[in-house]
C-alpha cells in the first residue's frame, strides 16, 4: 500500500511540474512512441474485437490525440509569439535605453574633455604666472643691482666733486690773495 501511495504522490507532482511549464510540442519520437503505446494497449485489452470495431476506437483515439496535439500546438504558438512580442518589447526598451545611457557617455565624455582643457589652462597660466614672477624677481634683482652700482658711482663722483669744489674754492681764495699781493706790488 504504501508504494502505491508514492507513486500516486510522485504521479501528482509530475504532473503539476508539468502543468506548471508552458505547453510544448511534442517530438516525432515521443508521437511515435505514444503511438506505439496506444497500439499495445488497444491490442491487449480487446484481442477478440474485429478490425472495423478496433480500427474506430483506433482513429477515434487518433483524432482526439491529433485535436489534443493540435491544441497544444496552438498554445504553444500563442505563448510563442507573446513571449517573442514581450521579448521584442524588452529588447526595444533595453536598446532605447542603451542609446540614451550612450548619449549621457558622449555628453560626460564632452565635458571631461571641456574641464581637462580648462584644467590644463589654468595650470598653465599658473605656471607662466609663476615663470613670469621668477623672472620678474630676477629682473627686479638685476636692476637693484644695476642701481645700487650707480649709486656707489655717483656717491664716488660727489665726493670726487666736492673735492673739485674744494680744490676749485681754495685755488680761488690763492688766486684773490695773489692778485692783492700782485695789485700792492703795482702800486
Amino acid at each position: 500500500m504504501s508504494s502505491l501511495y508514492t507513486r500516486s504522490k510522485e504521479y501528482t507532482r509530475s504532473r503539476k511540474a508539468q502543468s506548471d511549464s508552458p505547453p510544448s510540442s511534442p517530438s516525432p519520437i515521443a508521437k511515435t512512441l505514444r503511438h506505439e503505446r496506444l497500439s499495445r494497449l488497444e491490442a491487449a485489452t480487446n484481442p477478440t474485437t474485429s478490425d472495423s470495431s478496433y480500427s474506430d476506437r483506433t482513429s477515434s483515439r487518433s483524432s482526439a490525440y491529433t485535436r489534443r496535439e493540435n491544441r497544444l500546438a496552438a498554445l504553444s504558438s500563442r505563448a510563442e509569439e507573446e513571449s517573442n512580442r514581450d521579448y521584442k518589447k524588452l529588447y526595444e526598451s533595453a536598446l532605447s535605453e542603451n542609446q540614451k545611457l550612450k548619449s549621457k557617455l558622449q555628453e560626460a565624455q564632452l565635458e571631461l574633455a571641456d574641464i581637462k582643457s580648462k584644467l590644463e589652462k589654468v595650470a598653465q597660466q599658473k605656471q607662466e604666472k609663476t615663470s613670469d614672477r621668477s623672472s620678474m624677481l630676477e629682473m627686479e634683482k638685476r636692476e637693484k643691482r644695476a642701481l645700487e652700482r650707480k649709486l656707489s658711482e655717483m656717491e664716488e663722483e660727489m665726493k670726487i666733486l666736492t673735492e673739485l669744489k674744494s680744490d676749485n674754492q681754495r685755488l680761488k681764495d690763492e688766486n684773490g690773495a695773489l692778485i692783492r699781493v700782485i695789485s700792492k706790488l703795482s702800486k
